[in-house]
């Protein structure tokens, strides 16, 4: 078909269902928002702590999760994870087991992402929108732990140190846990990134690693003692 075969009548016609979906999109959006707003405001203050939901329950560091979130707990910590199994279900398994608060910020996804059994039944999210997602890991954590994960663990840590690097967030610590899997991306970042200076010396004090849970929580807590706790944006 040429471009002068088009019907000039259908081609409004198609502009303008095309801006009534955007109009039902930016409602829904909107919905979101609110919702998110309303139920992560009324949390205490919290630490969330991104990973995979493929890792199983035997995994070393599924237990790592559910111990590092027993010891933010014990510190008087809450803990959010992104809803899902593995990691997630550690984190929130944790914080449950010692009486704290667990949130879950969960995504609709076509699979593995159904909500885990361990968070408070009033602090479940679920959102249709990523971005609306991570905009409430981002305003309203504490701090941060890296466990082992994919793509979307990648994601959330590197945009997680680019909001503190650009001072787009308030600094907030942030712990990657599981040091054996971290080290060649670790290995790349001072090797690659900083030897070409690509970012500055200091950026890598962004961040600390250990596998130990005790210190991992007592990171988080000590940076915080004596301040106030407020959203990040």
């Amino acid at each position: 078909m040429h471009f002068q075969d088009i019907d000039p009548a259908s081609m409004v016609e198609a502009r303008l269902i095309n801006s009534q979906e955007d109009l039902w999109r930016l409602f829904r959006i909107m919905a979101e928002f609110v919702e998110g707003f309303e139920k992560m405001a009324s949390i205490k203050p919290s630490v969330t702590i991104f990973g995979s939901a493929r890792i199983k329950e035997d995994d070393c560091y599924y237990q790592m999760a559910r111990e590092v979130s027993r010891k933010l707990v014990e510190k008087g910590m809450g803990v959010i994870t992104g809803g899902g199994p593995g990691i997630m279900e550690a984190a929130n398994r944790g914080a449950k087991e010692a009486g704290g608060s667990s949130t879950g910020v969960n995504i609709e996804l076509p699979f593995e992402q159904s909500a885990n059994p361990y968070i408070d039944r009033d602090k479940l999210l679920t959102f249709r929108y990523f971005f609306i997602r991570k905009l409430m890991f981002f305003k309203y954590s504490q701090g941060y732990i890296m466990m082992p994960g994919g793509f979307g663990t990648l994601d959330e840590s590197f945009e997680v140190l680019t909001l503190i690097q650009t001072g787009k967030t308030q600094r907030v610590p942030v712990v990657f846990m599981g040091k054996e899997f971290w080290k060649p991306g670790l290995e790349w970042i001072t090797g690659t990134i900083l030897k070409k200076q690509l970012i500055a010396e200091k950026d890598m004090n962004l961040f600390t690693v250990t596998d130990d849970p005790e210190e991992a929580a007592e990171t988080i807590t000590d940076f915080h003692k004596g301040k106030r706790f407020t959203p990040n944006f």
